[in-house]
């Protein structure tokens, strides 16, 4: 099984992302294929960029950065969770990629994205620009929510329709054909 991250990525008071994330992360589990963790950044709490040495030389002073790092090396996938604020993905995952380099490098990440009109598909397609500059590769395959407060039941569930269950499989699906492949490059170093 490929170990794989789901980083949810919204931190502020009221936040909706963690009812998104609890369904991908029970849809991962009921795929079979992955060994899945999530990771909240609302939780994790990292503060802003505080590393004095550059990311790339991975001489961590900090035990909040070397605790990160060593999630995301460990790691073969990645589900981002994001919202979309102002047209792109929320500040604190922006923060959070920068933190780390070499730990994203030759790993798949798939997107599931939630707003209004949008579906938070602007902020998808920011984050897979910026994906491509940590050598990690954003499947096309991705899973979005429009007017996403409409799946929040009266028990504070995420419920969705048979469209957005498919979609969930074809971006697991892909993401375990991409988590061999890529493997198989870090493993040639």
């Amino acid at each position: 099984m490929y170990k794989l991250k789901i980083i949810s990525s919204t931190v502020r008071p009221g936040r909706k992302g963690p009812v998104v994330s609890a369904w991908i992360l029970e849809t991962a589990r009921a795929h079979g294929s992955f060994d899945v963790e999530l990771l909240d950044l609302g939780e994790i709490n990292l503060p802003m960029m505080n590393e004095p040495k550059h990311p790339s030389l991975r001489q961590y002073e900090h035990d909040h950065t070397k605790k990160w790092s060593a999630s995301i090396d460990e790691a073969d996938a990645f589900i981002f969770v994001t919202a979309e604020y102002d047209h792109n993905y929320p500040a604190p995952l922006r923060n959070a990629l920068e933190y780390l380099v070499h730990e994203w490098s030759y790993k798949a990440a798939g997107i599931v994205s939630y707003g209004g009109v949008s579906a938070g598909t602007r902020a998808a397609n920011s984050l897979k620009n910026d994906l491509a500059t940590f050598k990690t590769v954003a499947l096309p395959e991705a899973v979005n929510f429009p007017f996403f407060t409409q799946n929040i039941n009266e028990q504070g569930e995420f419920v969705v329709n048979e469209t957005s269950k498919k979609a969930a499989k074809k971006m697991l699906d892909e993401l375990a054909k991409w988590s061999k492949g890529l493997k198989g490059i870090r493993e040639d170093k």
